[in-house]
């Protein structure tokens, strides 16, 4: 087993707070979490998703979004059933 260090990361505020409560309902914690994304990508040799450009429709869709256009909200549940979840 190799040596273990000590790092620093900056991060948003909210999002560490709820994903450290989404790993541990999972039974890690948010230093297990990393040490497993570090070992994926060493074992991908990069990410180990994928990271694209977004298309031109999508582009526009963000841009919109950021605009305040074209806004159309849905429940979980609606969005569950369009899905067919």
């Amino acid at each position: 087993m190799s040596a273990k260090i000590q790092t620093s990361l900056r991060l948003d505020e909210e999002k560490l707070i709820e994903a450290k409560q989404i790993l541990a309902q999972l039974g890690m914690n948010f230093s297990e979490a990393v040490n497993i994304f570090t070992s994926m990508i060493v074992a991908k040799q990069g990410l180990p998703f994928n990271v694209v450009l977004p298309n031109e429709e999508s582009k526009a869709a963000m841009l919109d979004v950021r605009a305040g256009k074209n806004l159309e909200t849905i429940s979980l549940e609606q969005l569950k059933r369009e899905i067919g979840a």
